[in-house]
This record gives C-alpha cells, sequence and structure tokens, in this order.
C-alpha cells in the first residue's frame, strides 16, 4: 500500500512536543497515572499491581469490552473488537472496501477516513457543510453524492474540526436514507459526549443500523490518548470476523496496562467526563470573549460539541504562513487548514486543555502586536 504522508500528523510532529503552547490539540486534558488509580476499585487496583505483562486476547481483555458495549445500546461484547483508533479505521477499509467501491467521505476532516479508502482504489466524494449555515451538512447534498457503486459513507459527529453535531432527527434521517440503499455507515463518534448543549448527544449509529460501524476511544472525551485504545462497535459480524483477521497483521493484541487502565476509566467514566465537560464549557466562554473582542481579524461559528471549533481568518493571509509565524515568535501551534486539505483561510482550535486561557492570552498579546493600528 502506498499511502501519501497523513499531512496533519507531520505537521503535529514537527511542532507539538517543540512548541511552548498548544491552541490546536483536540484531545481533552489528559490525566495523570495516579489520579486514575486514585479512582480504581480494589479489584481493579490489585489487577493493575499484580498484572503480567504478556500478550493479552486479542478481541479484547473481556472485562473492557463488557465496559465499552455499555455505550452502544442493544450490543455486547461479541459485537466489539478493541484496537487504536487508527488502527481500527485501518482494519475496518481493509475489511469492507475493494478497488472500485464508492465512498462518500464527511470534509474537511481526518485524513485516514478518506485516505485510507482511496488508497485501496475507491473512488471517493467528499461531503462538505455550508459555513454560512453554521456549518451545516445539508442531506440532500449527499443524497446527490450517492452511485449505484456507493458502499460507504463516513461520517464524524460531533465533527473535527467545526465542532457541528446534527440533530438527532436528521441523523436518523441520513441511517434511513442508507438503510434503504444497503449503503454501510462508519460513524467516527470519537467526541461523543462532550456535547456543548445538553441533550445533544446523537444515538451511537451501530445502536440503530445493522451496517453501521461506530468508532469510539479513550483519545478524546476521556483524555487518555496516550492508552492508545479505541473500539469498533457493529452488528455486521462478517465485516468484525474479518478485521479480527487482519489485527492477526497489525498489532496482533492491545498494551496490557492499556487495557487496564482503560477499564478503570471506563468504570468512572461519570466522573471523568463530566469533568472534561466543565473544563470545555469554561474554556468555551473565554473563547467566545477572545473571538468578540478580534471580530476584526477571526469570523467563527460556535461548534456545537467536541473540544475543538474552526475559525476562519479574514484577510489574505495564508493561515499556514500565519501559523509558521505564530509557533516561529510566539510558541504557539495552531493546526492551519492547509493540513486539512480545506484551503488556506481557516485554522483549528482545541479548547480542552486545562491551560487554554494561558495560552489564549499569549496568543491575543501576540495579536495585539501583529496588527496594531
Amino acid at each position: 500500500m502506498k499511502i501519501p504522508p497523513f499531512t496533519l500528523e507531520r505537521y503535529f510532529a514537527k511542532h507539538e512536543f517543540s512548541a511552548k503552547y498548544l491552541l490546536s490539540s483536540s484531545d481533552c486534558e489528559s490525566l495523570r497515572l495516579p489520579e486514575l488509580l486514585e479512582m480504581a476499585s480494589p479489584e481493579m487496583r490489585s489487577s493493575w499491581e499484580n498484572l503480567q505483562l504478556g500478550y493479552t486476547e486479542s478481541q479484547g481483555h473481556p472485562l473492557l469490552l463488557e465496559e465499552t458495549a455499555k455505550f452502544h445500546a442493544g450490543l455486547s461484547a461479541s459485537n466489539l473488537l478493541v484496537a487504536a483508533p487508527q488502527e481500527n479505521i485501518f482494519l475496518l477499509m481493509e475489511a469492507l472496501l475493494q478497488p472500485g467501491d464508492h465512498v462518500i467521505a464527511a470534509f474537511p476532516g481526518y485524513q485516514s477516513l478518506y485516505e485510507i479508502a482511496r488508497t485501496i482504489g475507491c473512488h471517493v466524494s467528499m461531503w462538505e457543510p455550508d459555513e454560512e449555515a453554521d456549518w451545516h451538512f445539508d442531506l440532500e447534498k449527499l443524497a446527490a453524492l450517492i452511485r449505484p457503486s456507493t458502499k460507504l459513507v463516513v461520517v464524524n459527529f460531533p465533527h473535527n474540526p467545526t465542532g457541528y453535531i446534527p440533530p438527532q432527527d436528521e441523523f436518523d434521517a441520513l441511517i434511513e436514507m442508507l438503510r434503504k440503499k444497503g449503503i454501510f455507515l462508519l460513524s467516527d463518534e470519537m467526541y461523543r459526549f462532550l456535547e456543548i448543549n445538553p441533550g445533544a448527544t446523537l444515538t451511537s449509529a451501530c445502536s440503530n443500523y445493522e451496517r453501521a460501524f461506530s468508532l469510539f476511544g479513550m483519545s478524546k472525551t476521556f483524555g487518555l490518548a496516550g492508552l492508545r485504545i479505541g473500539w469498533i462497535a457493529t452488528r455486521h459480524q462478517p465485516t468484525l470476523a474479518r478485521m479480527r483477521e487482519l489485527k492477526d497483521y497489525t498489532t496482533i493484541c492491545s498494551s496490557a496496562p492499556s487495557e487496564i487502565l482503560s477499564i478503570i476509566a471506563l468504570q468512572n467514566k461519570g466522573a471523568i467526563i463530566a469533568d472534561q465537560n466543565a473544563r470545555v464549557g469554561r474554556n468555551l466562554a473565554l473563547l467566545e470573549k477572545f473571538m468578540t473582542k478580534y471580530a476584526h481579524l477571526f469570523r467563527w461559528n460556535r461548534p456545537r460539541g467536541g473540544s475543538i471549533c474552526f475559525p476562519r481568518m479574514l484577510g489574505d493571509e495564508s493561515t499556514l504562513a500565519f501559523a509558521d509565524l505564530l509557533v516561529e515568535e510566539a510558541g504557539i501551534m495552531i493546526a492551519p487548514s492547509h493540513v486539512f486539505d480545506y484551503g488556506n483561510q481557516h485554522f483549528r482550535i482545541g479548547f480542552g486543555r486545562e491551560n487554554f486561557g494561558e495560552v489564549l492570552d499569549v496568543f491575543g498579546e501576540y495579536l495585539d502586536k501583529k496588527f496594531k493600528s
């Protein structure tokens, strides 16, 4: 497989661990190991302290599967496969797609959600939102993209990078559209439970549609990206069985410490998610004030969910050039829209980290100096 470089990940590799400030990270604040272990039940603390560092079950630790199944109504451990989120995308597309298949992907988006299909030899169409309508993804536009050869539609709600979430009735209508034509659905739900407004959480796609695959994991909502644990949930057993076979050629199994730590986190999901949402709410309030102050420089649509948004920079300056200067002169990293293959006028802001207010202050000081009248 000759796949092109992952533009966003190459950009992060260049700056993520050298820039002083990160203003574009999409994950929430990471938990420290002592914090997480403090939450462990006596049984899980014993499992951690007596853990043997050998191979784990390829499908996933039975207790981990039991906990993850709770996120998907009507499904059980037999409907899940544990692997790193990125690995799950790769395994699914390799298991499901053939050269010549047609795939529709929400765009802009995480590159692997469309690039892997393209590299397999699929024809890929992009379903783009309307920035003037709060980044709304219109179902009529999706319907117009469907062909007789359409095999898979890929969506990501809450959406990275815009933070858009459709109403539940529109999401239900999307599923019904695909059901009538027998089209598979990959629903990237990595930012689920980070909805800004209460009640906006969508039903997991795999709970409502027999040909849906729901992707979730520990990286974003739980702030545990370093564990590299995620999962695919689906009712479509033939594809899931093929994914398990293919996993023997990738990681074979997950890290034993990561699985135990993930179980501890999932058993305390209520407290962790509430803490992350409180932080996201505080930071979003700061961001709203910031965007009001700098409305002469940026235009934005307030996100509906997730820990990211996608402002437009006004004027003619490329956000790639601006981002390069920003990290060089102020030590602040942002992700310009170039890394999403989406022109040069937008950039992603991530507001899930604890030091967001501090970074925003430094960013404001830089803007005041750069654009002073």
